[in-house]
């Protein structure tokens, strides 16, 4: 286990065995470009092009500890990005769970599922694997797959999607940054959402 993800649990971010296990497991230095390799430890944000980023490791797990991920789930990983928080859900729903990346550029959606891919059956090839990855638009959710156990957004919005809410399941939980807060929902019902909210984050917007 690295000073980082050392430093995370003692400053009580990172408190699920499962969700340290991920961090362990999946190095973030996998998911970064090559000339920020040496930068993996550090807990920033960092560029990935395109005007993207991968989010700093806190914010990271500060989002998973929220969300409460867990064996056999079926995700939603809005912004996938360079892929590191695909890999982190896949090592953490396993292989009876189900993980769908979406990322509006198509570039970094390839990248993203090119990075997964070190990690053996993380990628859907055929009936084997666990995560799928499309080039859409994050806004709208990916219907084909839902209803989602879990939902993550990795940038900001200004209005939580309409679609994102009824892809969630009853019970389900979803993280995502609206202008510069953390909103946590719980769908209780239909209708009918649980609502805290975290200021003082900071992200790229979803594009």
């Amino acid at each position: 286990m690295n000073n980082l993800i050392n430093n995370l649990i003692e400053k009580g971010y990172l408190k699920t065995d499962l969700i340290i296990d991920a961090f362990s497991e999946i190095s973030r230095v996998e998911f970064l470009p090559e000339d920020l390799e040496n930068e993996f430890m550090a807990d920033t944000a960092l560029p990935i092009g395109h005007g993207q980023t991968i989010s700093q490791p806190k914010t990271v797990a500060i989002m998973f500890e929220l969300l409460e991920p867990d064996r056999g789930h079926n995700i939603l990983d809005v912004g996938s990005g360079s892929g590191w928080t695909t890999a982190l859900f896949c090592y953490i729903v396993g292989a009876k769970g189900r993980v769908t990346a979406v990322e509006r550029i198509e570039d970094l959606i390839q990248w993203g599922k090119n990075n997964t891919a070190k990690y053996k059956n993380y990628v859907k090839n055929g009936e084997e694997g666990i995560a799928e990855f499309y080039s859409v638009d994050g806004k709208k959710g990916f219907s084909k797959n839902a209803p989602y156990d879990r939902i993550l957004v990795n940038a900001f919005v200004k209005i939580i999607p309409e679609e994102l809410k009824n892809q969630l399941k009853i019970g389900g939980k979803m993280v995502i940054p609206v202008n510069d807060s953390l909103v946590y929902l719980e769908k209780k019902g239909e209708n009918d959402f649980y609502k805290e909210e975290y200021p003082g984050f900071s992200f790229v917007p979803l594009v």
